[in-house]
Formats: C-alpha cells, structure tokens, sequence
C-alpha cells in the first residue's frame, strides 16, 4: 500500500497567552504557556502539562483558558519534554515526575502565584498529574485526573495486581500504534499501518523505514517490554495523600485502568477520605450517549458551538473541585463524594461507589451447548445442575473484527455489534427480556472456566444491550491473557464499570470470543512472542461450566423504584 503522511505543526501562540520557557534542572526548557486573570493580584493555578500541542484546537486549551482566568486562577499550559514548542528528547513518560516537580516549583514562584496548584487534563496529561503527585512537591494541592490511570504501562508496564494471578492484559495494539503517531518526534503523524504484514513486529519496522526515524517509547515496548521506573520518587500512591477527582467514562477504553485506581485509593484509610467520582457515559473523547451516534452538528471536535456548549460540562466540576480544595471558599460537603450517569436516565449523586442500596446480581452461563449457533445460550437466574462444555475455534487467519476503527471515540459512531454474533468463532448468551427496567450500577465482573488447545488464549467478553428491533449495542467490555488454559481454570474477565438502564422489554446479551483485531494483538495459537511469530495456527478454546465450579456473570444493580 502506498505511504502517505500527514503532519501536525505547532498551532500559533494565542496572543492572550504569554510562553516561557521554563528551565528544567538538567538544563532542558519547556514550552509553558501563562493566562492571567483579571485581578492580578496572587493567587491559585490550574496546570496542565500534555503532549498534544499546547496551543492545538485538539486539546481545546484556548478555549478553556477564559472559563479558568474568569474564576479567578491563573491558567498554566506546557507542552511536555520532547513535544511540540519543548526541548529534550521525545520519550513517554519516563521524565514526567522530575519535570513536575520543577514546573510545580517554577509555578510556585511566580509573583502572580499564592504557591497553591491544581492539576486537570484527560489521558496522558492525566497521567503527568499522577507523575508530579509522585514528586511529592508541596505545592500540589488536588488533582482532577480524567479518562486516564497512574498506570498507564505504555512504557514501564507495571501492572501491580497481575504479578501472581493466571491471567494479564492483553497486549493493546491501539498503544504501540499510538507511541508511533505521538512519541516518534516533537510533531504528530498521521500515517496508515498495513496490519496484513507478519511478524507484527514488521508493521511498524516497515512504517520507521518509509519515516526515516523511529520511536524510542516504542522500542521500550515492542517486542519485550523492558521495565523503565517511570517514577522514581515511588508510585504516587504511595505518596502524601491529596484530594482526587476522578472522572471517569463508562464507554473509555481506559475505564477499566482508571478504576483500578479509584478502588485501590479508596482501599487505603489516608487516601480514602479524598477520593471524589465522576462516572459518565462517555467515551475517551468525551462523547455522551444521549448523543451518540453524533452528528457534526454536536461534534465538539470540530464544530466550535458545540464545543462551547460542551465546555461547561467538562470544566465545570473540576472548578467547583478547586474552589472546594484550592480557593478554600466552598464548604468540603458542598461536593458530591460520587456523582454519577445512569445512561438513557440522569445523574444521581450517591455517598458511595457503587451505591450503598446497590445488591449484586448473577446470572450463570447455561445451554452451552447452543451458545455457538444462532439464537446463542442463556443468561439464567440460577446455578446449573449439570455439567455442560462449549468449544470454538480460534482462527488467526480469520480473527474477530474491532467494533469501531477508533475505539477512543466509540460513541461517535456507537456501533450495532449484533451482527457479530453470527460468527462461528463466538459465543453468545443472552437473558430473558428485562420487565419494567433494570438499572446497572457498580462492577461488571465476568467469571468462565476456559481450556484452551494452545499453550495460552485471550479470552475477549461484550455485554451488550438489544434492542426490541435486534440491534445491540455495547455497555461494557473486557479481556484478559489466560497464561495456563491447559485445564479448564476458573478466571475473572475484568469488565469495568457501568451506570446504565436497561429498558423493558430490551434484553442483556454477552459475546465471548478470543480475538479483537485490530484493536488488541492477535494471538498466533503458538507459544511464540505475539509480536516476533511467523507461524498462526488454529486453535479450539473450550468453556465449561458446572454446579460446582460455574461460569457466571455478575452485575451491581440499583433497587427498583
């Protein structure tokens, strides 16, 4: 296929804004941008440090910095090390701590600062935010981390709950593409990546010879990943507790990271009293369901009135946060501690995550053995009396097509996925219609005896909605690496979380299969490296389920009104 390149250039200064080029402590400057309010006298500031383009239409930051200066903060933008209008080399991650620390100490000392900081900002500049709380700088006051996790591992890979368990994540495709895009320069490319070619290794190889540069963050990545401390100063969490606005997208594909976070947070007695939630039904791109699919006429992306009629949404409560934590001039008990979307309903406001009046609802995999043909197995109330067992052949050659072609934006499209469910390579398994409503709120947490024939298998799982007319559309999604299937083991497929009303006379449908490409790297059937195999081979995955050990899904549900 022929190669064609786009490339972002640095958007212009806005004239409202004044860069500095801050100096960090091996000499490297960055790129910093400065809003003032009106008053000029000192006080608190709101810092975001990204690699997107400080001054871009992408990240929107012109058009925050008024909603930010007119109540009273001082706004602060840096493009990161390596990125856009900074010095020093191109590298995820790695430098974001000490770089941190010293843009919090620059901040800190400025005439038209009180000393006092926030951080806001979505994905990799919610990351930073967790990179300079790791820091440990005083000046850090509260962070507003959105769509994001402290545990990225695009670079480090450090998933600390894994180490002793049968089962890991798997390899997300969508991230080494993205080290390409974003991580090969100080600039964004837009280039297409022949995913036909094997070893998968060579997709990107063949990309870096036709750019004439490769990326460093990716070679930390692919086909080992190599562990680099991305905090040096020890894991955030680990640090001086600070209070901590999650906001969080039932529809992020960075859902399930970012609430690992949260529960482990409010897991620990110094961390817990300042973890405040904001779940919504969102995308990583911040389209809402109530939306979606989304016209151009709604698109924020693009159309600068639906931006501006976006913005207070997406702000609002990160303002109201730092009044709260920073200004010091609302009460603590004016802020919800959870404050969540029930999709197709409204926003509710609970004291805990998931609601204290929430019961946790099962329903066991059943009828196996038509799970793989059309009309699929069941959802059951109850436990099965019998054994029962399921097999489905795992085709390299012929893998599960991804959803959508940007899983970042799912809801821009929101896609029927019913007619996945027809193929031969996945189960499907569904509950009866839903009488009156069913109101989903908490963990989605899915349980399955799989074996496989080859030395491991993913194992990927859908719960969708469908509708009365046959469409089905997502509610939550998981997948994991099953590192030992030669038995039939027990494993959890972690799905995330969901607010989300299920309408009457709609039913729950769940999709099983072991390939989600090109979202997730395909798995060859072998024992090779994922990314260096050149053989694919087929291979048969089998669940079973019994009354003493059954595959089951498992649901938080509100009480009926």
């Amino acid at each position: 296929m022929a190669f064609s390149l786009t490339t972002l250039q640095p958007a212009p200064i806005p004239p409202e804004a004044t860069q500095y080029m801050v100096r960090m402590r091996d000499g490297v400057r960055l790129a910093t941008d400065v809003y003032l309010p009106a008053s000029g006298e000192p006080t608190q500031t709101v810092l975001v440090r990204l690699c997107y383009d400080k001054d871009g239409r992408y990240c929107f930051m012109r058009q925050l910095a008024p909603v930010v200066t007119e109540r009273g903060y001082v706004f602060v933008v840096q493009d990161v090390r390596g990125k856009f209008r900074s010095e020093g080399v191109t590298l995820a991650q790695v430098h974001e701590s000490d770089d941190g620390y010293d843009t919090l100490d620059w901040v800190a000392n400025q005439p038209w600062s009180d000393g006092r900081v926030g951080m806001f900002g979505d994905s990799y500049y919610g990351f930073t935010q967790w990179a300079a709380v790791s820091s440990g700088h005083p000046a850090l006051r509260a962070i507003v981390p959105r769509v994001t996790s402290a545990d990225l591992g695009m670079i480090s890979g450090d998933r600390r709950d894994q180490r002793d368990t049968p089962v890991e994540d798997v390899d997300w495709l969508v991230s080494a593409s993205y080290l390409c895009h974003y991580w090969l320069d100080r600039l964004i490319h837009d280039f297409e990546l022949d995913y036909s070619v094997r070893p998968l290794v060579a997709v990107f190889e063949r990309a870096f010879e036709q750019l004439g540069r490769r990326s460093a963050s990716f070679d930390l990545t692919v086909p080992r990943r190599l562990h680099v401390p991305v905090f040096p100063h020890g894991h955030p969490f680990d640090g001086r507790p600070i209070p901590v606005l999650h906001c969080v997208g039932w529809f992020d594909n960075l859902l399930i990271a970012h609430m690992r976070d949260y529960v482990e947070l409010m897991s620990r007695p110094g961390w817990a009293p300042l973890q405040y939630l904001i779940g919504d039904s969102v995308d990583h791109e911040n389209y809402h369901l109530e939306m979606a699919p989304v016209d151009e006429s709604h698109d924020h992306g693009i159309d600068d009135q639906a931006l501006a009629r976006f913005l207070p949404r997406y702000l609002g409560p990160a303002l109201d946060f730092f009044d709260v934590f920073l200004k010091e001039i609302a009460p603590v008990d004016s802020l919800a501690r959870v404050r969540w979307h029930l999709g197709h309903e409204d926003y509710h406001e609970s004291a805990l995550w998931p609601p204290a009046d929430s019961t946790t609802r099962q329903w066991f995999l059943g009828s196996l053995s038509k799970a793989g043909n059309p009309g699929g197995g069941d959802l059951w109330d109850e436990a099965p009396t019998m054994a029962e067992a399921v097999s489905w052949t795992h085709d390299p050659s012929d893998l599960v097509p991804s959803a959508v072609e940007n899983s970042f934006s799912f809801l821009l499209t929101y896609p029927d996925e019913s007619a996945t469910g027809n193929r031969d390579d996945v189960l499907v398994f569904s509950t009866a219609l839903v009488e009156g409503s069913l109101d989903l709120c908490g963990p989605v947490d899915l349980r399955v005896r799989i074996a496989s024939s080859a030395p491991s298998t993913d194992v990927f799982a859908k719960l969708l909605d469908v509708d009365p007319d046959g469409s089905a559309h997502m509610i939550a999604r998981g997948q994991a690496h099953h590192k030992t299937p030669s038995a039939a083991a027990l494993v959890r497929i972690e799905m995330g979380h969901t607010g989300y009303r299920v309408r009457a006379g709609h039913r729950l449908r769940l999709h099983i299969a072991s390939s989600d490409f090109p979202e997730y790297v395909a798995h060859p059937g072998t024992g090779e490296n994922v990314w260096l195999a050149q053989e694919a081979r087929p291979s048969v995955q089998t669940l079973h389920s019994d009354r003493v050990s059954p595959s089951r899904l498992s649901v938080c549900v509100a009480p009926r009104d």
